[in-house]
């Protein structure tokens, strides 16, 4: 069934745009227009969206942007943004955090920092949001978010809403398998009692190690691939640096010079040229090394 376009904007309002423009909701800066654009407010208007469209349109959600690719060219789906309601953080009770999913890493850190819950703190480092935090099982510093996370609320494509206990979920290395068909709505944390002040002193100094290794304030959506844990015993800037150029540049695409696994926007770089650059260097790591990289930002095409 087509959906009647002009119909359902009428219907929702100023909270869906047609033709509309990616690029500056992104790290990266780079995109083109999708056809539906969602700003979702809450759930009762979110499972009411999902029934018009009946599950005819690809759906992407997009979180914070910080690790998507976007194509120059038209998206051909919905592009879904959570806002309002989904953005609620509490505690539950005193060692367990409910946030919603439009939550950002930083703000949860700093809540469970304010509320004396330690174990949250690798989170200020973390740019995004806790659903896309979930999604890919995103972590730096030797944590993930599978070592806080109890629970998760979930919504199908059909509009069902769903529980899924942690202990249920699949988690690895930058991926939780969780199918791309659900839309997370919330989560529950557990953290545990810590002093305020020592909190604080661990976030600084965990903000600071990502300060000397890792760009910032720039036009990047932060580590490219994901290391190849079962291939390798290298990080995986290491075998970027043994086996490319490092100046190696597409367009405006480019390589950062304080993180190699970190390619940068250094202006008007297109879609292609991202895309061209990590092919480059993910075919060069192959011929060198033997070792097929996996990208950890997502491509949205």
């Amino acid at each position: 069934m087509k959906i009647d376009l002009a119909e359902l904007s009428q219907e929702f309002n100023d909270n869906l745009k047609l033709d509309y423009d990616l690029k500056k909701k992104n790290w990266f800066n780079i995109g083109g227009k999708t056809k539906i654009y969602y700003k979702a407010d809450n759930l009762k208007e979110l499972i009411r969206f999902l029934k018009k469209i009946e599950n005819n349109e690809k759906i992407f959600i997009l979180g914070g942007g910080s690790n998507t690719l976007i194509t120059d060219e038209q998206f051909n789906g919905v592009v879904i943004k959570l806002t309002n309601n989904f953005n609620n953080i509490s505690l539950l009770s005193d060692e367990i955090i409910i946030a919603g999913s439009a939550v950002s890493d930083k703000s949860l850190s700093n809540f469970a920092m304010e509320s004396g819950l330690g174990g949250f703190e690798f989170l200020s480092c973390i740019p995004g949001t806790v659903g896309g935090g979930i999604k890919m099982n995103a972590g730096c510093f030797k944590r993930e978010f599978k070592d806080i996370l109890i629970s998760i609320q979930a919504l199908t494509k059909s509009g069902e809403v769903l529980t899924i206990p942690a202990k249920d979920i699949s988690f690895k290395y930058r991926d939780s398998g969780l199918s791309d068909d659900l839309i997370f709505l919330s989560a529950s944390f557990r953290g545990f009692k810590k002093d305020k002040e020592l909190i604080r002193d661990e976030i600084i100094s965990l903000k600071e190690k990502k300060e000397i290794a890792q760009p910032t304030k720039i036009k990047t959506s932060g580590s490219t691939f994901k290391n190849p844990l079962d291939q390798s015993d290298k990080k995986v800037w290491q075998l970027i640096k043994e086996s490319v150029p490092l100046e190696k540049s597409f367009g405006d695409a480019c390589i950062s010079e304080k993180h190699c696994n970190f390619f940068v926007n250094k202006g008007n770089a297109r879609f292609e040229d991202m895309k061209k650059l990590i092919e480059y260097v993910s075919e060069s790591v192959l011929k060198k090394t033997g070792i097929k990289l996996e990208t950890e930002i997502k491509i949205l095409e």
